[in-house]
């Protein structure tokens, strides 16, 4: 068949990946001008290792192998260790895989098939399925009909919006923002990754593989902002840090202004009743964002992905029984990882000065 998938992150490169390597015409469409590879290191646990191993990912991924969270350490204003990030409460078992996501993006890339077909800065601005196929409309103004539509589009899905409605219609938010900046100024071979609280808030710096990054995590209920608009984006995420110079936050502020490639979201999960409808299909975060405090996201992109491409191709094509069957299979690790998410960033975010001087003392007792 004839496949569009929207979206190039690694639930947009898994879907081509598996599509393309059971001879569907697969055409990748990101809106981006290349590759997303920023962002912080992600996980794949759990069910998702055996997925990789089978889309024949695995040896890299492995390969590829990253430990941040023995480096984790919360600090006090001054920069002296108040306590160390618990490993055992980062993993789900010591079989967890954790790797950098541009890592993981290009090794997905590279085991694409060569008839893959890949257009950049591009994405969809109108579908119209009519039962036999489903004529999309692109931003940059060409058409093309597909027999498939796979929305791999992320939390702020434009495919998700075309075919099942608003995303406030759908949205479930956490009560956190996140935020993410280039640092390599901060970069050290020692990888020792600093985190820092006042009550609400996080300022940290990541360190992996001879680079940096600085993370911001703040509490804020939901905020009217166009996700686009890199300017506002920066500019909220500065009024939340306002005031504050102590430790590195002001060094890590003016990160945030020179950065291009800055990233800021909202902390939240996607809840649909379904993931399909006709012949449009949605999987990872599109379909079911768990949220990063579930560090399950990139597992569930994964297994949606070769969960999907394996039923459409043992229902012989026929896509009615494919997507029932993909989403009976995903949905118990979707609803297991949404509701994994039950403290509200407590042990990273803590919402009061007394929370973060108890964890401090919680997590020193279980040092030593």
């Amino acid at each position: 068949m004839n496949i569009l998938v929207s979206g190039g992150g690694v639930a947009g490169l898994a879907s081509a990946l598996e599509l393309g390597a059971r001879g569907h015409r697969v055409t990748l469409v990101e809106r981006a001008a290349h590759l997303r590879v920023g962002g912080a290191p992600i996980d794949v646990r759990g069910h998702a290792i055996e997925c990789a191993d089978r889309m024949g990912v695995l040896p890299a991924i492995r390969a590829q192998r990253i430990r941040m969270a023995e480096h984790g350490v919360f600090v006090h204003a001054d920069g002296s260790v108040a306590a160390r990030l618990p490993v055992a409460e980062m993993s789900d078992s010591a079989d967890d895989l954790e790797i950098a996501r541009e890592d993981l993006v290009q090794t997905l890339a590279a085991a694409l098939p060569a008839s893959t077909d890949i257009v950049f800065g591009d994405s969809v601005d109108a579908l119209a399925d009519d039962g036999g196929g489903v004529d999309v409309h692109f931003v940059s103004g060409r058409t093309a009909r597909f027999d498939l539509v796979v929305g791999a589009d992320g939390l702020h899905s434009v495919t998700r919006g075309l075919a099942f409605g608003p995303e406030r219609d759908h949205l479930r938010h956490l009560g956190l923002y996140v935020a993410l900046t280039d640092l390599p100024a901060e970069a050290r071979a020692d990888r020792t990754s600093p985190l820092y609280n006042y009550p609400g808030h996080l300022a940290s710096i990541a360190r992996y593989k001879n680079k940096a990054f600085g993370v911001f995590l703040f509490r804020s209920g939901l905020l009217d902002y166009d996700h686009r608009d890199l300017d506002a984006q920066k500019k909220i995420l500065l009024d939340a840090f306002a005031g504050h110079t102590e430790w590195k936050i002001p060094q890590l502020l003016d990160a945030v202004r020179a950065d291009p490639e800055f990233y800021f979201d909202s902390v939240s999960q996607i809840h649909l009743p379904t993931w399909h409808r006709g012949r449009i299909a949605l999987v990872g975060d599109a379909a079911h964002c768990a949220a990063l405090l579930s560090g399950r996201g990139t597992s569930l992109a994964l297994s949606g992905a070769h969960f999907l491409a394996e039923e459409l191709e043992a229902a012989g094509g026929d896509h009615t029984v494919a997507f029932g069957r993909y989403e009976q299979r995903q949905r118990p690790y979707v609803e297991f990882a949404q509701n994994s998410v039950t403290d509200g960033g407590e042990l990273i975010v803590p919402s009061t000065r007394e929370a973060i001087d108890a964890r401090n003392v919680r997590l020193r007792a279980v040092a030593t």
